[in-house]
């Protein structure tokens, strides 16, 4: 028999285990949907990524490119063969899996993950609630080691529509700065590169953003194009890098068991906390132009590259939640938009660890000062004129402070929206009144 292999999250040939479980039916169409309720959705960054992304694959392997609901195209492409996929486990790809599986013989084999969502329990077979206990679980239960690779799969010829290859063609042309190179070839080299020369310092640099000390994984991750138990098998599962990739399957495992907290508080204990929606401020942050340097710096290299380095992505988001008091969902649909490495589990669980609204590591009365963030992690204010070029005759440090500068904003830097110190008295306070 013949079978259907419909890619989604897992743009990839090598460990991919629902190809191999698809090649065991004999030969296979390789299928890619352009969903319109996902692109529509995508910023311009966002749909380039993942354009350039199908089209490597498609100079690699036949693949049948269509556009249109899944729910029509892939019963349309499939007729009475079965369809193969790896499980998907957000709410949205969670309902569009079940529909499309009432008209086709949907297989699922593998996820995105390691481990997959909602394997991990404790004791009593509960999900985990906090991070230090779900990883420990995490390593204990382990995972498998990666698929093999087939040599010469058994593949259809490609029977795409023009008008989806076009679609995908103008996306790539249109992409508003210069992508990383797309594909699985291009992420091993990736991999193996930062596994040779920068792994072993991982631990410090990673938090440096003045420094170029992390994987830049996280845009392959996010298509597939990479799988993590492909790089787990090269790392030592107690490793620094191995806890960052848990931290990925954690917010996973916690949106498998909470739907609702893709767009809502995990936990109820803020309901009454009152929030702004200060339009000129948040305008000013998302075009980073606050007049806090490394809170700018961040969101300028976001929107110029659909990337932002993680510790940066912490202060930012403080910097909005606390310092302006407006409600997470509109500062994770802002990075949504853009980050080309966007993952809604990873993206809105990190923001309420920063607001205080999700998992329980980091309280609400944790305030991030900008400044001595910004000192403790870009010493030498490197990062920040890098990205913010009206600082660049600021020197060292003093980048972080122009306002302690007599020449400070000679380069024509914005004043500072709002005093740290008071946001965060008034943050405190509002904490106070909503726990009561």
């Amino acid at each position: 028999m013949a079978s259907v292999l419909w890619l989604r999250r897992d743009l990839r040939v090598r460990d991919n285990p629902a190809l191999l479980a698809a090649l065991d039916d004999g030969p296979v169409t390789a299928l890619f949907v352009v969903d319109p309720a996902i692109w529509s959705g995508a910023g311009p960054a966002r749909r380039a990524w993942l354009a350039a992304t199908v089209l490597e694959l498609a100079e690699r392997i036949p693949l049948t490119i269509r556009y249109g609901d899944p729910l029509d195209v892939v019963p349309a492409v499939a007729g009475d063969r079965a369809v193969h996929v790896a499980a998907e486990t957000t709410p949205y790809g969670r309902r569009r899996d079940r529909a499309v599986g009432q008209r086709v013989d949907l297989v699922a084999t593998g996820s995105p993950y390691a481990v997959g969502p909602g394997l991990v329990t404790n004791g009593t077979g509960d999900p985990y609630q906090v991070f230090s206990a779900f990883a420990r679980a995490w390593r204990e239960r382990g995972w498998p080691e990666p698929a093999t690779t087939p040599r010469s799969p058994d593949l259809a010829p490609a029977d795409s529509d023009p008008e989806a290859v076009a679609l995908l063609e103008e996306a790539v042309a249109e992409a508003p700065f210069d992508l990383p190179t797309a594909g699985e070839d291009a992420a091993r080299r990736r991999w193996h590169a930062f596994r040779s020369e920068h792994l072993d310092d991982y631990p410090i640099e990673r938090d440096r953003p003045d420094h170029d000390g992390t994987s830049r994984l996280s845009p392959y991750l996010h298509l597939g194009v990479l799988h993590p138990r492909s790089l787990l098998a090269d790392l030592d599962p107690g490793s620094t890098y191995a806890t960052e990739l848990a931290w990925r399957e954690f917010y996973a495992d916690v949106l498998w068991h909470h739907p609702a907290s893709a767009w809502s508080d995990l936990k109820p204990a803020l309901s009454a906390m009152t929030y702004d929606e200060p339009e000129d401020a948040i305008d000013a942050w998302r075009t980073g132009t606050t007049g806090y340097p490394i809170v700018d710096a961040g969101m300028r290299q976001l929107l110029a590259t659909g990337w932002m380095h993680n510790r940066v992505r912490m202060i930012t988001a403080s910097f909005l939640t606390k310092d302006l008091h407006v409600w997470w969902p509109i500062g994770a649909r802002h990075f949504l938009s853009l980050l080309i490495d966007g993952d809604v589990a990873s993206n809105n669980h990190g923001w309420q660890w920063v607001a205080g609204t999700g998992t329980d590591a980091s309280p609400y009365f944790r305030v991030f000062n900008p400044v001595t963030q910004g000192k403790k992690f870009d010493p030498d204010g490197t990062y920040v004129r890098r990205w913010v070029p009206e600082l660049a005759h600021l020197a060292g440090a003093v980048a972080h402070e122009p306002w302690r500068s007599e020449a400070g904003y000679e380069g024509g830097y914005p004043l500072r929206i709002v005093d740290h110190a008071d946001e965060r008295r008034e943050a405190l306070e509002r904490y106070r009144s909503a726990r009561g």
